[in-house]
């Protein structure tokens, strides 16, 4: 099992974690659909006996719930304590209407509420979610380090930042690690934002390394279509054309390559991402223990490199 330190933090993680994203259930903006609290800590508890140490999860999934799943979870598992992770910066109003805030007071509220729901005394990592508003990062980022120095949080983080937000930040104190999306289908940070993480020995963490389900070797136009309607990926520009058919052709891609080695293709998409030496480790999203099972030896594959050249060279002629 490959075991790595997370940026500057005393973070020892797995190459994956446990995403938490989907297990916020229905009924809010950027859902999954309907999903099953005890499918999720089933889940949980079979990553956590697989050997995964941590979870990567945000306030704003499922608005409160996700984080209230995740504390059910770790209540009634009897095995070591995983490390916990939320983000703060998106809330949402009586009404559910999700809103971007930076200011002191609604990250300080935030962070009150999350500490509540997962029935914890610190959290292991805190990130700001998104840079928005953007004229309002280093108020956020004090805040952050504010809240380290009180034992609120232990290490802070951002997701969703570019080079030069970051860049901002660095001035005022060193973030431990950044959350951006990456996957075969979603190569951008490679330009720039990777770069500028692993000059700065900022830990990263990616989410989506299986391209939210897209490369996970199940989709296709036909499951796609089953979505429930208040799936967000109908509102994906990456699960529509011209796109789609690009990215279900690295899909296929990846089928080929993880049968060489026994593998899925999501097996072979999650360690694509871990080949980058800026990447500490890969968030995948869980929603019931067979998925786990799938998945849970991605941990320790790790993809040779004429492979690793040959899916490059792919993904530059699908992808231009």
């Amino acid at each position: 099992m490959q075991i790595q330190q997370l940026g500057n933090s005393d973070l020892q993680i797995t190459s994956i974690g446990i995403g938490a994203w989907a297990m916020g259930g229905a009924g809010w903006a950027f859902s999954w659909s309907h999903q099953d609290d005890q499918a999720s800590i089933d889940a949980i508890h079979a990553a956590l006996d697989a050997g995964i140490n941590w979870i990567d999860t945000a306030a704003v999934y499922g608005l409160g719930h996700s984080e209230e799943v995740i504390a059910k979870a770790l209540s009634t598992y009897s095995g070591s304590r995983p490390y916990v992770f939320t983000k703060c910066e998106r809330t949402w109003k009586s009404d559910r209407q999700i809103v971007k805030s930076l200011e002191p007071e609604s990250i300080r509220q935030e962070c009150e509420d999350s500490l509540r729901r997962l029935n914890v005394d610190t959290i292991d990592l805190y990130q700001i979610h998104w840079p928005e508003p953007d004229e309002d990062i280093e108020k956020g980022w004090t805040t952050l380090l504010d809240l380290k120095r009180e034992g609120k949080i232990r290490w802070a983080g951002v997701s969703n930042f570019n080079a030069a937000q970051m860049a901002r930040l660095q001035a005022i104190g060193p973030i431990t690690s950044l959350q951006p999306p990456y996957s075969m289908i979603r190569p951008e940070v490679e330009e720039s934002i990777l770069p500028y993480a692993l000059q700065e020995k900022i830990g990263v963490i990616v989410y989506s390394p299986m391209g939210s389900g897209l490369l996970s070797g199940s989709m296709s136009r036909e499951r796609l279509a089953s979505l429930a309607e208040d799936d967000w990926r109908h509102r994906s520009s990456y699960f529509q054309e011209p796109l789609l058919t690009k990215n279900l052709l690295i899909a296929e891609k990846l089928r080929q390559v993880g049968d060489r080695y026994g593998k899925k293709a999501g097996e072979i998409a999650i360690a694509f991402t871990l080949r980058h030496p800026a990447v500490t480790g890969a968030i995948v999203g869980f929603r019931n223990p067979t998925q786990v099972h799938e998945l849970r030896d991605a941990m320790d594959f790790q993809l040779p490199d004429e492979d690793y050249r040959e899916l490059v060279e792919f993904q530059k002629r699908t992808l231009a």
